[in-house]
């Protein structure tokens, strides 16, 4: 054998030790049924697959192309998510602004659609499994805490994904209690520097979330673990499992949420699911290309439907976009949308992030999703919010504060305001200018944040749980991590000391004043 032929049997040879000593086996838990949080998945699950590593995911929704060293478990068929939550009830009503009712309102979504997904038969067929073995559990952080229990099944360390920015719990799970002071409460829109009235109910808001989430949600998801997972033996508790989590990888960047505390493992990846845009179809390419006057980009996201709108809405939508000297492009999910103007192109589905990412399109409306949103100062684009529940009203909110967007509530969209909201918008030069500044600052990482992400997913599996990041802080009770335990000591102290100074003062003056009468 030649030696340039040893010297390539070598390579070969240490390339397939390094492939199998670094391929692990990865089991994805994402049983919410929102498309577009599975949509971000996809990117992380293709990530890790093209890197070698063999993926399972329990999933309400197929992978829908081809993907080496993949398997799902899929839940079919899904929660109905659009019978329990209709989008005409969101589009008529108000109780979404409710920042009690919307707490509860993710409370009940996260119990049902976790004993949807854990009673399902395919997911029950994988629970009885013993053949398996994973080297890591990725979870979405989105309220479906009983799913924790396959770590303690398979002994194998958790990284959460929280498609929804920080939260309280995010803080506590990793040995951090949340300054109310500055840090507002997930579901509000307010800024670093609050007013006495908007801490006071940042508190009231968080301390309620904290009872009813530790008194409440949680001893009912740790019920239903216990009810899925008894054949386990002893479990322990979904609290428990929390504090275990490794790392979580959140949904945030400071160019929209303000800088807060952090500890190792809270990892900011805003932006991970944004790639390098794709050719766009060639009729979508021509229509973009001659709008000599910009494109404006509408979409409500993939859960509330332009479809299931009013039809007096959506008759002021077709009016005002026919007004306009831009080209529209509107993702309307039916063909039954008539009087169509010769400026608007319609589409069920379209790509949006190729689409932002297209010189022309000046304006962007958007119900104020996280990866719209983040999408949206990726590229640079103005945005007009037409916020409805959950955190879309936040993100407007944050959003108009900027300085690259606006907001109208659906409410009081009326042929006079949406008309003046885009004309604005295209003609302030100034919106398109901090739209700019803003993607340039969000594109200036450190690295990119999918590689980010998959480095510490594969971090915590090299270091089988990466335990010497965690800090003990995560056992501390509240009396224990603010030392009230101390002060109380301390305060004791002070009382003791006060006491024994009073005897002491009253035994002398009592002494000398028996010497008074004495003399």
């Amino acid at each position: 054998m030649s030696s340039k032929a040893f010297v390539g049997l070598l390579l070969i040879v240490i390339l397939g030790m390094t492939t199998t000593v670094s391929s692990y086996s990865v089991l994805f838990l994402i049983p919410f049924p929102g498309s577009s949080h599975w949509l971000m998945f996809k990117h992380f699950i293709r990530e890790l697959t093209q890197r070698g590593h063999k993926v399972t995911a329990i999933t309400s929704y197929k992978f829908g192309e081809p993907i080496d060293n993949y398997t799902e478990v899929l839940i079919d068929p899904s929660y109905p998510i659009l019978e329990k939550f209709p989008i005409s009830a969101i589009y008529s009503s108000q109780d979404y602004q409710n920042d009690f009712k919307n707490l509860f309102l993710y409370w009940r979504l996260g119990l049902e659609t976790s004993r949807y997904a854990l009673e399902n038969k395919n997911v029950q067929q994988f629970i009885k499994r013993q053949d398996l073995h994973f080297d890591l559990i990725v979870s979405e952080q989105f309220f479906q805490e009983s799913l924790l229990m396959f770590a303690h099944k398979f002994k194998a360390p958790i990284v959460t994904i929280s498609t929804i920015g920080y939260s309280d719990y995010m803080d506590r799970a990793m040995g951090l209690l949340t300054p109310w002071s500055f840090v507002p409460h997930m579901l509000l829109d307010y800024e670093d520097r609050m007013n006495v009235f908007q801490r006071s109910y940042n508190a009231l808001l968080s301390t309620f979330d904290y009872i009813g989430r530790e008194f409440h949600y949680l001893p009912e998801q740790n019920k239903l673990a216990k009810e899925i997972f008894n054949d386990l033996g002893p479990l322990p508790t979904i609290q428990s499992l929390e504090k275990s989590i490794s790392a979580i990888l959140v949904n945030s960047h400071p160019t929209l949420a303000k800088p807060r505390p952090s500890m190792v493992g809270l990892v900011n990846i805003a932006g991970a699911h944004i790639k390098p845009p794709k050719p766009l179809s060639e009729d979508l390419q021509r229509f973009m290309d001659g709008a000599n006057h910009g494109v404006v980009y509408f979409s409500l996201g993939a859960y509330l439907q332009s479809s299931q709108m009013p039809a007096e809405k959506r008759s002021i939508l077709l009016k005002v976009f026919g007004k306009l000297k831009q080209r529209v492009i509107w993702k309307f999910e039916t063909d039954d949308l008539t009087d169509v103007p010769e400026n608007v192109m319609i589409r069920k589905w379209a790509p949006q992030n190729d689409i932002l990412a297209h010189g022309n399109v000046v304006l962007f409306i958007s119900h104020g999703g996280l990866f719209g949103t983040f999408e949206s100062m990726h590229h640079g684009v103005p945005t007009l919010f037409i916020p409805f529940f959950a955190d879309q009203p936040r993100n407007a909110a944050r959003g108009v504060r900027s300085g690259y967007a606006r907001q109208l509530l659906f409410k009081d969209i009326t042929e006079d305001s949406f008309l003046a909201n885009i004309e604005e918008m295209v003609q302030n030069s100034s919106y398109s200018k901090k739209a700019r500044e803003i993607s340039v600052v969000f594109r200036d990482r450190l690295t990119d944040p999918m590689n980010e992400s998959i480095y510490w997913m594969e971090y915590v599996m090299r270091h089988r749980g990466a335990k010497h990041l965690k800090s003990n802080a995560v056992d501390l009770s509240v009396v224990q991590y603010m030392m009230l335990d101390v002060v109380g000591i301390a305060m004791a102290g002070v009382m003791v000391f006060g006491v024994l100074l009073n005897i002491f003062c009253c035994r002398i003056l009592s002494i000398k004043g028996t010497k008074l009468k004495r003399s």
